[in-house]
């Protein structure tokens, strides 16, 4: 959507406003109960884990746990995640006071569900570079069910996403390089970047890569971080998969 405004004035100006749709990953904070302590205790041992990943990301705030509980001052649950460096941007699954509250508080309402990523059209594929989100393109998009051959580099800041389909890339990602999948990941270079599989929900996904260096990877939104990912693994042929609710990796037979 792009709107023109003419500014008035000796010698005239055009002023161009746009708004253009973009695929982001956010992780969800699935909130427990705000009031007590425990709470916070816990989720500075799981910052402590990866400081440098959480420092300053965004997140949404899934209050689906808290449907029956009593009221919560929102306000004060936000400035506490602002101090361990957490930046909340939107709630979701809310009640409509949760709702209220998180909009007096500045923050925003994700509607539909808000557990699922958010995808582009089906079966097409979306490749954004950093700071300018494009619309997806569908030169590159497979048909529905089929596997999505990546025969290139993927880039710092470029975020490949196919709908329905497995994702298969012959060559490496690149730190800051994103992969997204509702089926499987095969990377038959260097994984490094960040890699989503299972990304509708399905848990029997996996990641296969011939070079572990990734900065996150996820199966079913369970994720590991590289700093806790196994050091003897690192460099090394692995796959990765879901096993309960723990990501597991190991190295490959």
């Amino acid at each position: 959507m792009t709107a023109t405004v003419r500014k008035a004035g000796p010698a005239e100006e055009t002023v161009s406003i746009q708004f253009r749709g973009g695929l982001y990953t956010l992780m969800r904070l699935k909130v427990s109960n705000p009031r007590d302590q425990a709470f916070f205790t816990a989720l500075m041992t799981k910052i402590a884990q990866a400081p440098d990943f959480f420092r300053h990301a965004p997140v949404v705030l899934d209050l689906q746990d808290l449907a029956d509980a009593p009221p919560f001052n929102m306000a004060e649950l936000i400035r506490r995640l602002r101090q361990h460096q957490l930046v909340p941007v939107a709630v979701a699954n809310g009640t409509d006071e949760q709702n209220k509250a998180a909009i007096n508080a500045g923050i925003s309402i994700l509607r539909g569900g808000g557990g699922e990523a958010p995808v582009p059209r089906p079966a097409e594929i979306s490749v954004l570079p950093t700071g300018e989100p494009r619309e997806p393109s569908a030169a590159a998009e497979p048909a529905a069910g089929q596997t999505l051959l990546v025969t290139q580099a993927v880039r710092s800041g470029q975020q490949i996403y196919a709908r329905h389909s497995d994702i298969i890339v012959l060559a490496s990602i690149s730190a800051g390089g994103e992969l997204l999948s509702d089926g499987h990941i095969h990377v038959y270079g260097t994984l490094r970047g960040r890699a989503h599989a299972g990304l509708k929900g399905n848990g029997a996904a996996r990641i296969f890569c011939r070079s572990l260096e990734a900065e996150l990877v996820s199966i079913a939104g369970f994720w590991r971080v590289r700093e806790d990912m196994p050091d003897d693994l690192i460099g090394k042929p692995v796959q990765i998969f879901l096993k309960g609710e723990q990501v597991v990796i190991e190295p490959l037979p």
